[in-house]
């Protein structure tokens, strides 16, 4: 099975042209769990499978996250995947995506910064206090698509000093918590004195922090311009893997970031079994 591996701002992921190697759409989810764990395997964040699409579209994404759960969508992905489609000759400068949450239309920007435009929030809830261990965290909650892809926004002062540990212990149990029916991605951002912006997201299905979330930066700074915190153009975010850059325009939500190609080779895992 030939793979490409792909990362944008850190987010990184396995991707296969199912066009070509066939390989049955119910199968997938536990080639992702095998594949993408990292002491076992290749090792990433998610796992994506190019196939043909139903609709008007270039090509369909079939995300699955790192559990071998299926991911609605993946903005990070998308842009990697956009930059995978373009140099395998199935989209142009410009590419139509089809996924679980919408239609995706993706643009090259250069030959490693893409730009997506996102799904559209189908639920933005600014104010949605959520409470853990006694305290209550001022939370918002957006969903981007539809169906949508759930993402938490907490602001944390002081974001970068916490403890490894017990941020994740909070953002597993933010996860999980039932204000969230379908769980959540839980993004926890700060702004610094000089308006810069700091974010780290706990993934679900991935179970962990990674080192940038597409959607989960797209869906902070939807609800910073919806609460006036800031005008939407052109938003600098940092995050461990790198900067992504959101737009919140009157046309759509717009996120533009680096793409790398790690490496491409053939999938040999004896553990495998497709």
């Amino acid at each position: 099975m030939k793979f490409w591996k792909m990362n944008g701002a850190g987010n990184d992921f396995i991707i296969i042209n199912n066009i070509e190697e066939k390989i049955p759409a119910e199968k997938l989810g536990s080639i992702a769990a095998v594949v993408c764990e990292r002491h076992m395997s290749i090792g990433a964040d998610g796992f994506m499978a190019v196939d043909r699409p139903d609709g008007d579209a270039d090509f369909k994404m079939r995300f699955y996250n790192s559990d071998g759960s299926i991911g609605e969508m993946c903005g990070n992905g998308a842009r990697c995947i956009c930059r995978y489609g373009y140099e395998n000759g199935l989209s142009g400068d410009t590419q139509r995506i089809e996924t679980t949450a919408g239609i995706v239309t993706g643009e090259r920007i250069s030959r490693r910064l893409y730009r997506i435009r996102l799904n559209d929030p189908s639920v933005c809830e600014t104010d949605y206090p959520v409470e853990v261990d006694g305290r209550t965290y001022d939370c918002a909650y957006v969903e981007l698509g539809n169906p949508g892809i759930p993402h938490a926004v907490i602001p944390v002062r002081g974001l970068k000093d916490i403890p490894a540990g017990e941020l994740f212990e909070l953002g597993r149990k933010l996860r999980y918590h039932r204000a969230f029916p379908k769980g959540a991605n839980i993004n926890f951002y700060d702004i610094s004195e000089d308006g810069l912006i700091y974010e780290k997201t706990y993934e679900r299905g991935v179970e962990d922090f990674t080192y940038a979330c597409g959607t989960g930066t797209g869906s902070l700074v939807t609800v910073l311009t919806r609460k006036g915190i800031s005008d939407g153009r052109e938003v600098h975010v940092q995050m461990a893997g790198g900067e992504l850059i959101v737009e919140v325009l009157p046309q759509g939500l717009f996120l533009t970031g680096p793409t790398n190609i790690a490496a491409r080779g053939e999938i040999t895992d004896e553990d495998l079994r497709v």
